[in-house]
């Protein structure tokens, strides 16, 4: 007697499970470092998933202010929603008191927002730069659901993990015998930083192909493009 093939098949097979997957991690890595006067962060614009690039030419830095940049790396869409919406409650305070949020107050914002979603939290590793009231550098990195944790220096995105022991090897002064730690400078900074990304591109294939770099002074904001390897 002819078996009816479908059924037959789940039978067979037994109920078929569907995930619900509503992250994709899209790549990408920033790198920050604070000076006594400055702050440099810059990202890589290379938007990929898997082995498909979406784009060469997407930087992951985000103007709040003129004193203050976030970085973000992960799942794209939960990039632009964040940052959307960030940018959105610091025009509400320009229009409620007059002037634009400071680089702490921001910090603290951030934790409270991610914090907020901690059930179903935005899939962004977040690095925030810029100036304090003092006007001396300083950077926020953050977890998913919002513990903030202010340092001089900071890698994170996929290739955070290869990035961090570099920079606390020659900017925290790390595992090394006979060195004064002093302050660095910003040219210091910035060759450092161009090697970190070097580096990156030979070992990540999710970090490549350019990297914006946002200096940020009491002046405001310059931009700078670097160039990587593209393959």
């Amino acid at each position: 007697m002819a078996v009816n093939s479908l059924a037959a098949y789940n039978t067979y097979g037994g109920p078929k499970s569907i995930p619900f997957v509503p992250y994709a991690d899209n790549g990408g890595s920033v790198v920050a470092i604070a000076g006594d006067d400055y702050v440099l962060v810059a990202s890589d614009t290379r938007l990929s998933s898997g082995f498909s690039i979406y784009t060469r030419e997407q930087s992951k830095l985000f103007r709040l202010s003129d004193t203050t940049v976030l970085g973000c790396s992960g799942c794209w869409c939960d990039t632009l929603t964040l940052a959307r919406i960030l940018e959105a409650r610091l025009q509400m305070y320009l229009h409620e008191h007059n002037k634009p949020m400071s680089t702490p107050a921001v910090a603290q914002m951030l934790c409270t927002m991610l914090y907020y979603k901690r059930f179903f939290p935005y899939y962004v590793s977040n690095v925030l730069a810029g100036l304090d009231e003092e006007g001396k550098g300083c950077v926020y990195s953050y977890d998913p659901i919002g513990y903030c944790q202010q340092t001089k220096f900071k890698a994170s995105g996929s290739s955070g993990a290869l990035l961090q022991p570099l920079l606390d090897n020659q900017i925290g002064y790390q595992n090394m015998e006979n060195v004064t730690p002093e302050p660095i400078c910003m040219e210091k900074a910035m060759a450092i930083l161009k090697d970190t990304f070097i580096s990156a591109a030979e070992r990540d294939i999710y970090t490549g192909d350019s990297i914006f770099i946002n200096i940020i002074t009491k002046d405001g904001i310059q931009e700078e493009k670097f160039t990587l390897r593209r393959d």
